[in-house]
Protein backbone atom coordinates (compact mmCIF):
# COMPACT_ATOMS: atom_id res chain seq x y z
CA UNK A 1 0.00 0.00 0.00
CA UNK A 2 1.53 3.43 -0.84
CA UNK A 3 1.83 5.63 2.33
CA UNK A 4 3.97 8.88 2.71
CA UNK A 5 7.15 8.34 4.54
CA UNK A 6 8.83 10.31 7.06
CA UNK A 7 11.02 13.00 6.26
CA UNK A 8 8.80 13.51 3.12
CA UNK A 9 9.84 10.66 1.18
CA UNK A 10 7.12 9.07 -1.07
CA UNK A 11 7.95 5.34 -1.88
CA UNK A 12 11.68 6.30 -1.11
CA UNK A 13 11.42 9.63 -3.73
CA UNK A 14 12.13 12.31 -1.72
CA UNK A 15 9.40 15.34 -1.99
CA UNK A 16 6.52 14.26 -3.85
CA UNK A 17 4.43 13.61 -0.73
CA UNK A 18 4.70 17.04 -0.18
CA UNK A 19 4.08 17.66 -4.01
CA UNK A 20 0.87 15.42 -3.76
CA UNK A 21 -0.03 17.45 -0.68
CA UNK A 22 0.19 20.26 -2.43
CA UNK A 23 -1.32 19.56 -5.50
CA UNK A 24 -4.54 18.49 -3.47
CA UNK A 25 -4.73 22.06 -1.74
CA UNK A 26 -4.88 23.56 -4.79
CA UNK A 27 -7.85 21.17 -6.45
CA UNK A 28 -9.49 21.96 -3.22
CA UNK A 29 -10.41 25.92 -3.53
CA UNK A 30 -11.62 24.45 -7.32
CA UNK A 31 -13.81 21.63 -6.05
CA UNK A 32 -15.45 24.02 -3.31
CA UNK A 33 -16.06 26.40 -6.10
CA UNK A 34 -17.62 23.86 -7.51
CA UNK A 35 -20.05 22.85 -4.91
CA UNK A 36 -20.63 26.87 -4.79
CA UNK A 37 -21.48 27.73 -8.03
CA UNK A 38 -23.15 24.62 -9.54
CA UNK A 39 -26.61 24.67 -7.72
CA UNK A 40 -27.29 28.31 -9.28
CA UNK A 41 -26.45 26.92 -11.99
CA UNK A 42 -28.48 23.74 -11.78
CA UNK A 43 -31.63 26.33 -10.94
CA UNK A 44 -30.79 28.19 -14.04
CA UNK A 45 -31.68 25.09 -15.91
CA UNK A 46 -34.57 24.47 -13.80
CA UNK A 47 -36.40 27.04 -14.75
CA UNK A 48 -35.18 26.84 -18.41
CA UNK A 49 -36.65 23.49 -18.41
CA UNK A 50 -39.67 24.46 -16.77
CA UNK A 51 -40.32 27.01 -19.05
CA UNK A 52 -39.84 24.92 -22.15
CA UNK A 53 -42.12 22.23 -20.56
CA UNK A 54 -45.04 25.38 -20.48
CA UNK A 55 -44.64 25.94 -23.92
CA UNK A 56 -44.52 22.72 -25.23
CA UNK A 57 -47.69 21.50 -22.92
CA UNK A 58 -50.34 23.52 -25.19
CA UNK A 59 -48.75 21.53 -28.47
CA UNK A 60 -48.77 18.32 -27.26
CA UNK A 61 -52.22 18.25 -25.80
CA UNK A 62 -53.01 20.13 -29.39
CA UNK A 63 -50.92 17.25 -31.29
CA UNK A 64 -53.39 14.41 -29.20
CA UNK A 65 -56.32 16.02 -30.52
CA UNK A 66 -55.53 16.14 -33.94
CA UNK A 67 -53.85 12.46 -33.70
CA UNK A 68 -57.67 11.42 -32.10
CA UNK A 69 -59.51 13.30 -34.95
CA UNK A 70 -61.01 15.34 -32.05
CA UNK A 71 -61.78 18.63 -33.26
CA UNK A 72 -64.05 19.43 -31.04
CA UNK A 73 -61.29 18.85 -28.50
CA UNK A 74 -59.02 21.13 -30.17
CA UNK A 75 -61.92 24.15 -29.87
CA UNK A 76 -61.90 23.39 -26.12
CA UNK A 77 -58.09 23.33 -26.12
CA UNK A 78 -58.37 26.72 -27.41
CA UNK A 79 -61.00 28.21 -25.40
CA UNK A 80 -59.67 26.90 -22.07
CA UNK A 81 -55.93 28.06 -22.66
CA UNK A 82 -57.02 31.73 -23.97
CA UNK A 83 -59.28 32.15 -21.10
CA UNK A 84 -56.43 30.69 -18.31
CA UNK A 85 -53.52 32.49 -19.80
CA UNK A 86 -56.07 35.76 -20.45
CA UNK A 87 -57.60 36.08 -16.78
CA UNK A 88 -54.05 35.19 -15.44
CA UNK A 89 -52.51 38.15 -17.54
CA UNK A 90 -55.50 40.22 -16.02
CA UNK A 91 -55.32 39.73 -12.43
CA UNK A 92 -51.40 40.57 -12.57
CA UNK A 93 -52.08 43.64 -14.15
CA UNK A 94 -54.52 44.16 -10.99
CA UNK A 95 -52.71 42.50 -7.57
CA UNK A 96 -49.47 44.13 -6.98
CA UNK A 97 -46.97 41.31 -5.97
CA UNK A 98 -43.35 41.40 -5.40
CA UNK A 99 -41.77 38.93 -7.38
CA UNK A 100 -39.67 36.83 -4.58
CA UNK A 101 -36.68 37.63 -6.10
CA UNK A 102 -36.76 41.43 -6.13
CA UNK A 103 -38.05 41.69 -1.89
CA UNK A 104 -38.63 44.72 -0.87
CA UNK A 105 -39.85 45.81 -4.32
CA UNK A 106 -39.99 49.88 -4.30
CA UNK A 107 -43.16 51.36 -4.51
CA UNK A 108 -43.07 52.36 -8.38
CA UNK A 109 -40.21 49.81 -9.51
CA UNK A 110 -40.24 46.88 -11.80
CA UNK A 111 -41.70 43.04 -10.45
CA UNK A 112 -45.12 43.77 -9.49
CA UNK A 113 -46.74 41.22 -11.02
CA UNK A 114 -45.72 37.82 -8.91
CA UNK A 115 -49.42 37.17 -8.53
CA UNK A 116 -50.50 34.70 -10.60
CA UNK A 117 -48.26 32.88 -12.62
CA UNK A 118 -48.60 33.09 -16.65
CA UNK A 119 -46.41 30.36 -17.20
CA UNK A 120 -47.97 27.91 -14.91
CA UNK A 121 -51.20 29.17 -16.61
CA UNK A 122 -49.63 27.86 -19.91
CA UNK A 123 -48.86 24.69 -18.71
CA UNK A 124 -52.28 23.58 -16.42
CA UNK A 125 -54.85 24.92 -18.65
CA UNK A 126 -53.77 22.13 -21.35
CA UNK A 127 -52.71 19.55 -18.22
CA UNK A 128 -56.58 19.96 -16.76
CA UNK A 129 -57.95 19.76 -20.47
CA UNK A 130 -56.00 16.01 -21.14
CA UNK A 131 -57.58 15.06 -17.67
CA UNK A 132 -61.09 15.98 -18.20
CA UNK A 133 -60.95 14.98 -21.88
CA UNK A 134 -59.21 11.76 -22.03
CA UNK A 135 -58.80 10.60 -18.41
CA UNK A 136 -56.45 9.95 -16.05
CA UNK A 137 -53.67 8.17 -18.40
CA UNK A 138 -53.48 11.63 -20.32
CA UNK A 139 -53.99 13.32 -17.37
CA UNK A 140 -51.52 11.76 -14.53
CA UNK A 141 -48.55 12.38 -16.81
CA UNK A 142 -49.58 16.05 -17.61
CA UNK A 143 -50.64 17.25 -14.27
CA UNK A 144 -46.96 15.92 -13.07
CA UNK A 145 -45.30 17.89 -16.18
CA UNK A 146 -47.51 20.84 -14.98
CA UNK A 147 -46.38 20.61 -11.38
CA UNK A 148 -42.75 20.58 -12.98
CA UNK A 149 -43.49 23.68 -14.00
CA UNK A 150 -44.81 25.40 -11.41
CA UNK A 151 -42.26 24.17 -9.31
CA UNK A 152 -39.21 25.90 -11.17
CA UNK A 153 -41.00 28.80 -11.11
CA UNK A 154 -40.85 28.67 -7.95
CA UNK A 155 -37.65 27.31 -7.70
CA UNK A 156 -36.04 30.42 -9.59
CA UNK A 157 -37.76 33.15 -6.61
CA UNK A 158 -40.40 34.14 -9.92
CA UNK A 159 -43.33 33.25 -8.08
CA UNK A 160 -44.30 32.53 -4.77
CA UNK A 161 -46.26 28.46 -4.45
CA UNK A 162 -49.60 30.14 -4.28
CA UNK A 163 -49.07 31.86 -7.34
CA UNK A 164 -48.48 28.81 -9.26
CA UNK A 165 -51.09 26.90 -7.43
CA UNK A 166 -53.86 29.75 -8.26
CA UNK A 167 -53.05 29.71 -11.56
CA UNK A 168 -53.95 25.76 -11.62
CA UNK A 169 -57.12 26.16 -9.89
CA UNK A 170 -58.31 29.03 -12.61
CA UNK A 171 -57.15 26.37 -15.11
CA UNK A 172 -59.21 23.62 -13.28
CA UNK A 173 -62.33 25.72 -12.59
CA UNK A 174 -62.15 26.93 -16.82
CA UNK A 175 -61.93 22.91 -18.38
CA UNK A 176 -64.29 21.87 -15.47
CA UNK A 177 -66.96 23.97 -16.84
CA UNK A 178 -65.69 23.82 -20.45
CA UNK A 179 -64.18 20.69 -21.23
CA UNK A 180 -66.69 17.86 -21.98
CA UNK A 181 -65.49 13.75 -21.29
CA UNK A 182 -63.98 12.30 -25.37
CA UNK A 183 -65.95 9.72 -26.60
CA UNK A 184 -65.12 7.68 -29.30
CA UNK A 185 -66.57 7.98 -32.66
CA UNK A 186 -68.88 4.72 -33.24
CA UNK A 187 -70.31 3.30 -36.30
CA UNK A 188 -69.45 3.38 -40.35
CA UNK A 189 -66.05 5.30 -41.20
CA UNK A 190 -64.27 5.83 -44.39
CA UNK A 191 -60.34 6.96 -45.21
CA UNK A 192 -58.62 7.68 -48.68
CA UNK A 193 -54.93 7.95 -48.72
CA UNK A 194 -52.51 8.39 -51.64
CA UNK A 195 -49.08 8.07 -52.59
CA UNK A 196 -46.96 7.62 -55.57
CA UNK A 197 -48.04 3.74 -55.66
CA UNK A 198 -51.29 4.61 -55.59
CA UNK A 199 -54.52 5.42 -53.81
CA UNK A 200 -55.94 3.49 -50.80
CA UNK A 201 -59.68 3.65 -49.71
CA UNK A 202 -60.41 2.50 -46.41
CA UNK A 203 -63.82 1.16 -44.83
CA UNK A 204 -64.68 0.16 -41.61
CA UNK A 205 -66.67 -0.09 -38.15
CA UNK A 206 -66.19 1.37 -34.82
CA UNK A 207 -68.40 0.20 -31.72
Amino acid sequence: MQRCCGGGHFLGWPGRCEERLRVHFKVLPIALAGFLFCPAEANAKIETAGTAVAIAMPLVAGGITAYKHDWKGSAQLVVTTVLTVGTVYGLKQIVKECRPFAKPCTPHGANWDSFPSDTSALASAPAGFLWRRYGWEYGVPALAASAFVGYSRVNAKKHNWWDTATSTGISLLYNGLITTRYHRPTGFYSDLQGNTDGAYATVGYRW
